[in-house]
């Protein structure tokens, strides 16, 4: 395995280095309009250049990420405190500036060859039943590959709701009309993504499903109809696991300490919200006959390391940590929802921003993982594991919360570069619980009866998890 990934690890090189150069580009272009959203996808674009350059090592790319977070977050009022400090630090080491270096040629090797994506399913039909598009393709598509996201852009008046469709490719042009509806899109978004997207003046209601190669999109009031009849259908074919006691699980609620995570609606924050779901959570777990380990026990900062440190210690089976989203204000009524990551280079923009909040506490861990034991990390077993284990944890709190309180949103379950994760040698998933800037949100996550709903809903996804991985 170790020799497989030398193999890959200038190609990875040389693909970075690109990248990261086009992503500084982006963000510079971003920041010279006086649009708010744009200055903030700058601010996040040379937050993730900042966390590349840690896992690199490049100071020079340090350094104009640095100044690009203190000069964006200056911009929408974001504390950048620590990062001005740290950029006075590193200017006063160098004023070297980050430019490409030349790739050197690769050698092709057999080992990269064989490095291939799988078929693409290709899209088939396009046609509407009712108020349901079905978009069908020539094989069967995972539901997992669907990330589905919306937008709102309250100036112009624009609501976005797209479905980014991984390994599917489209074959012919299609021309979709609802009548009520601005536009509908669909069209290739890169060489192995389709991207369908709905774009109106007013909000409105979308929910989907995935038939074996069947994309079902419905729209309107009966989408509110189709989820309570999929998820009544889940319920019913999927009864809460039997209980299987004796398994060592260590929760981590993240922050802490001088770190409070994020600060949302009244003032709640992050470290007090979660520290309290995994309080509740552990309780439940251990009532069922499980050892459960805290990373920390009170309000106290622990490094990232040290987190999945201690869960290899205590040879945990599962290691889950446990934060709350935010956005800024902008947009806080718009966004929330509950979503599962699993540790993986991030595929969507969304994952990518995620990430980038809930690592940037401590990122002083970097060298000790670095990029080879990042990549010697990503073995395909830990991420079938962790997916399975993201899986069952979202369906989990779903069945339990949607029964009882109304408009909680599936985001999903998604991959994402969340360091936190990096180091754990068990399945680990990072459960974001919801959106504290979002009020209606927020309000249910400080609310005794909601978390306690949401905890006993990990567990139940927890057991199913050990009861189909036996």
């Amino acid at each position: 395995m170790m020799q497989f990934f030398s193999w890959l690890l200038p190609f990875f090189l040389v693909v970075g280095l690109w990248a990261d150069d086009e992503t500084l580009k982006r963000a510079e272009t971003y920041m010279q309009s006086n649009s708010q959203s744009n200055i903030f996808r700058a601010y996040n674009d040379y937050k993730n250049l900042y966390l590349q350059s840690m896992v690199n090592g490049d100071d020079a790319l340090k350094l104009d990420a640095l100044k690009g977070i203190v000069a964006s977050g200056t911009k929408l009022e974001i504390d950048v405190a620590k990062y001005a400090a740290e950029l006075k630090t590193l200017s006063a080491k160098s004023s070297t500036h980050y430019k490409q270096p030349e790739p050197k040629p690769m050698k092709k090797t057999k080992h990269i060859e064989e490095v291939q994506v799988g078929t693409l399913a290709k899209l088939q039909t396009v046609k509407w039943k009712n108020n349901t598009l079905l978009l069908t393709f020539d094989q069967p598509i995972d539901a997992n590959r669907i990330n589905y996201f919306t937008l709102h852009d309250k100036k112009k008046k624009r609501y976005l709701y797209a479905f980014d469709i991984k390994t599917s490719m489209l074959t012919s042009s299609h021309n979709i009309t609802k009548k009520g509806i601005s536009k509908i899109r669909i069209a290739q978004f890169n060489p192995e993504t389709l991207r369908f997207a709905v774009e109106n003046s007013t909000s409105i209601e979308l929910s989907h499903r995935v038939n074996e190669r069947t994309l079902e999109i419905t729209f309107g009031t009966e989408a509110s109809r189709a989820t309570q009849k999929a998820l009544e259908a889940t319920q019913k074919s999927t009864p809460l696991p039997k209980t299987v006691g004796g398994k060592k699980i260590v929760i981590d609620p993240g922050h802490g300490g001088t770190d409070p995570g994020a600060i949302g609606h009244n003032g709640y924050r992050e470290k007090i919200v979660v520290f309290t779901i995994s309080q509740e959570l552990i309780r439940i777990l251990k009532s069922r006959g499980h050892t459960v380990y805290l990373t920390r026990n009170d309000d106290t900062f622990v490094k990232l390391s040290k987190r999945t440190e201690f869960a290899n210690d205590k040879k945990a089976d599962i290691f889950i940590s446990i934060h709350a989203n935010a956005v800024p204000n902008g947009n806080a009524h718009e966004v929330h929802g509950i979503e599962c990551y699993f540790l993986s280079p991030s595929r969507s923009e969304r994952a990518k921003k995620a990430a980038a909040q809930e690592n940037s506490a401590d990122m002083s861990d970097m060298n000790i993982y670095g990029k080879d034991s990042y990549l010697n990390l990503l073995n395909h077993h830990n991420i079938v594991a962790s997916n399975k284990l993201a899986i069952d944890l979202q369906r989990g709190m779903l069945g339990a919360l949607n029964p009882k309180y109304k408009d909680v949103r599936d985001s999903g379950v998604k991959e994402g570069p969340f360091w936190v994760l990096v180091g754990a040698q068990m399945p680990s998933v990072l459960v974001e619980v919801g959106f504290l800037s979002h009020p209606k949100e927020a309000t249910r996550l400080v609310d005794k009866e909601y978390v306690k709903t949401m905890a006993k809903g990990m567990a139940d996804g927890i057991e199913r998890y050990f009861v189909n991985n036996q």
